[in-house]
């Protein structure tokens, strides 16, 4: 049974309310990436995703061919039509398109700050394709300057993260986004060489590092996955997820640990292992739709 407000009631009349993830991100028409792939994963692990779109985009599930990026004043419009009604627990943003969009949802961001002051924010840095093609029409890098400091955690992979800070190593890159406001940093390794995967955690508390088997192919959608995941398991459940069927810890995954406090705010790395667990099941079963680059199997697990 549904309700005119789309929620499922159950026989006893009771209403299930979902936790609210706001994301601001481009629609990708191949389904891989973008909006399609944040709804997916938020929805396999518990939440609701209220979608913003910032780019219309031209691509296929290898090659981006073109962006227009949506009116800054309609991305303001679109969220507070959603906020103004809905309770959000969580933000992700993936690429916003323009700078002027950037701005645009750091004030969103401020405004729900005011009354949400630990409201988790995950900024999956899109800069550019898997295949080097561009996601925005002003310079990337600069466009993100306004969210850097509002974001919990910034999910860059490691040409991101050189982009982003002009340095070449992890941990001084890391030092970098650490000192313009970030206050954890996860960066990922699937862009090296290698048979493991290195993810690398870095927070006020310490630094942790992850290590997954590298899996054969090219996936479309990977990042936006994890970072989705990782909005998702922090707005419903902070800290533990239960009911998702994963365990927190993953037969092929190695962590190494270099701090020790936990706060919500700073620390993450219990989220952080769910949704990195997330992904490597979502890529490890991910399925063709075309030659080229896979999509990750996000709805079904």
């Amino acid at each position: 049974m549904t309700t005119r407000a789309g929620t499922r009631a159950s026989a006893e009349g009771a209403v299930v309310r979902r936790h609210c993830v706001l994301v601001f991100a481009g629609l990708d028409p191949s389904g891989g990436a973008g909006l399609t792939a944040d709804a997916q994963a938020i929805a396999a692990l518990g939440a609701h995703a209220l979608t913003v779109c910032t780019a219309l985009t031209v691509q296929d599930n290898d090659r981006v061919y073109d962006v227009q990026p949506v009116q800054a004043e309609l991305v303001s419009r679109q969220a507070c039509a959603l906020t103004d009604k809905m309770a959000i627990s969580a933000i992700k943003i993936g690429i916003t398109g323009s700078a002027a969009n950037a701005r645009a949802i750091a004030q969103v961001i401020e405004q729900l700050r005011a009354q949400q002051p630990d409201l988790p924010v995950v900024l999956d840095p899109v800069l550019a394709s898997g295949h080097g093609d561009l996601l925005s029409r002003d310079d990337a890098v600069e466009a993100l300057a306004p969210l850097l400091a509002l974001t919990t955690i910034i999910t860059p992979n490691g040409p991101e993260a050189a982009a982003l800070t002009g340095a070449a190593q992890a941990d001084e890159q890391a030092a970098i986004l650490l000192a313009r406001g970030c206050r954890q940093i996860l960066i990922t390794g699937g862009h090296g060489d290698g048979a493991e995967i290195i993810n690398r955690w870095y927070g006020p508390q310490g630094r942790r590092e992850w290590r997954w088997p590298r899996l054969p192919g090219d996936f479309h959608g990977s990042g936006c996955t994890l970072a989705a995941a990782i909005a998702a398991i922090a707005a419903v459940h902070p800290g533990s997820h239960p009911g998702s069927g994963l365990p927190l810890r993953h037969e092929h995954c190695r962590s190494l640990d270099y701090g020790s406090a936990r706060d919500a705010m700073e620390d993450l790395t219990p989220e952080l292992e769910r949704a990195q667990h997330f992904t490597y099941l979502a890529l490890r079963d991910a399925y063709a739709i075309a030659d080229g680059q896979r999509v990750p199997l996000r709805h079904f697990l």
